[in-house]
């Protein structure tokens, strides 16, 4: 019987890397940490190592770089020699989150006249616009028209900016949902926006769909398939193949998008 708990598409810059290695899991309060050095090849990796009651040594590869987690009673040596075993592995994660993180930097949205952020994948430029009565979009030159002062505020840019993003980010959705639901045989009930700090979207068994107004950043192929992957869950609540084969029935290609999803860098602000 299908679980009634909604099923989240998380995003999280983790998320593939729980694919190919195994996961750390947590330590107890006041389990032992240290930072420690070793070469892997002709590189010098840091790394943090965590004493916990586990019967196997873990890696992860996220922003703060390298983890490690090892039973109490297994040797430094042992760590080491299970670390140049996995060193190939390791060196392209980190490279991997090293670009990650500038990709990251370079997405920062600036909430000031001339500041750039993504629209349906392609930029658009807030402009302070003291004479204009309301927000105004000119989709020619891909400019915002904020009706506020030239000494607004970078809150009051922001609030009025994403309140914008956000209604247009319903009026798109809701087609998108019934166009999918549509086709996948499943009823919608509701449809709400989020603002969720760590997924996309989610869905009940009850038919009531989120998804997060942040996707409107996206590009139309990536919001696509987080609305086939939400309202399939209608169907079946659980990632197993049977789900995959209905997201697959509406979006023959989704691995590009899911994949697309899990490398783009907006940044919540």
């Amino acid at each position: 019987m299908p679980a009634k708990r909604p099923a989240p598409l998380l995003q999280d810059s983790q998320l593939s890397l729980f694919d190919v290695a195994p996961e750390i899991t947590p330590a107890e309060p006041g389990a032992p940490r240290s930072r420690r050095e070793l070469w892997l090849g002709q590189h010098r990796v840091g790394y943090e190592l965590k004493r916990a009651r586990r019967r196997s040594i873990g890696f992860v590869v996220g922003p703060q770089g390298l983890r490690v987690s090892a039973p109490r009673w297994v040797p430094i040596g042992e760590i080491e020699r299970a670390l140049h075993h996995k060193g190939e592995w390791i060196l392209r994660k980190l490279v991997e989150q090293r670009e990650r993180q500038q990709r990251i930097q370079a997405s920062r949205i600036e909430w000031l006249d001339g500041g750039r952020l993504p629209y349906f994948g392609e930029a658009l430029t807030l402009v302070l616009a003291p004479a204009e009565r309301e927000v105004v979009w000119d989709a020619t030159t891909r400019q915002l028209r904020l009706p506020l002062p030239l000494g607004a505020s970078a809150e009051q840019i922001r609030d009025l900016a994403q309140a914008w993003l956000q209604a247009r980010a319903k009026e798109d959705f809701l087609p998108r949902c019934q166009r999918f639901a549509e086709a996948l045989g499943v009823k919608m009930k509701t449809l709400r926006l989020s603002s969720a700090q760590t997924r996309w979207g989610s869905a009940s068994a009850d038919g009531s769909i989120r998804l997060n107004w942040r996707l409107i950043h996206f590009t139309p192929a990536i919001i696509d398939y987080v609305v086939a992957h939400e309202l399939a869950h209608l169907r079946e609540m659980n990632h197993s193949p049977a789900f995959w084969d209905t997201v697959r029935s509406v979006l023959p290609d989704f691995e590009r998008s899911r994949e697309a999803l899990r490398e783009e860098s907006i940044v919540v602000q």
